[in-house]
């Protein structure tokens, strides 16, 4: 099994946190996996995106050409990627922020009101980690009690304070794209 996935988004949006996210608790699982982060020389405000393969077998490269799962925070990288998702695959889309539907009839899409849904939690920072939850809804890669470990580790002491507001935000975001 290899499944593979794409974080897009503006910097600053936390796509690449949550591809570590994701990168760590499939980690913990046993699998082997990559993250390889990808974003211009402004960071906060410019593109930032990551590639997370993940495999029961070696990774043989850290490049992900055709995708099972991408998430588009904002409209660039929705149009830069939804090319990019296999026929089949899941395209998972922040409506809070972008205002188009996809335009591919071959896939799974979601629309996640993702900055909604972390606000609905008191957690306005966390549409992020709510998009994550529904990537974890349609392809379910991971238990929930491995990724909330992930987060807690990925945060680290400093910002343990955030792992509570993260875990409401992660469900709330799984049980909006199960609706």
């Amino acid at each position: 099994m290899t499944q593979q996935f794409v974080f897009a988004g503006f910097g600053g949006q936390g796509m690449l946190l949550i591809g570590k996210f994701l990168a760590m608790a499939c980690m913990m699982d046993g699998k082997h996996v990559s993250w390889l982060p990808s974003y211009g020389p402004e960071m906060r405000g410019g593109t930032a995106n990551c590639s997370v393969p993940v495999s029961d077998e070696d990774i043989g490269s850290p490049l992900v050409d055709m995708a099972d799962c991408v998430v588009a925070m904002n409209r660039p990288s929705l149009d830069k990627f939804e090319s990019k998702v296999k026929p089949g695959g899941v395209l998972v889309i922040n409506s809070s922020l972008i205002d188009r539907k996809a335009e591919r009839d071959d896939i799974q899409v979601v629309y996640c009101d993702a900055n909604r849904i972390a606000e609905s939690v008191g957690n306005p920072k966390g549409a992020n980690v709510a998009i994550l939850g529904a990537v974890m809804a349609k392809e379910p890669i991971v238990e929930l009690d491995k990724m909330v470990e992930a987060i807690r580790i990925e945060l680290g002491e400093r910002k343990a304070r955030f792992l509570e507001g993260n875990k409401k935000a992660l469900v709330a975001g799984m049980e909006a794209a199960n609706a």
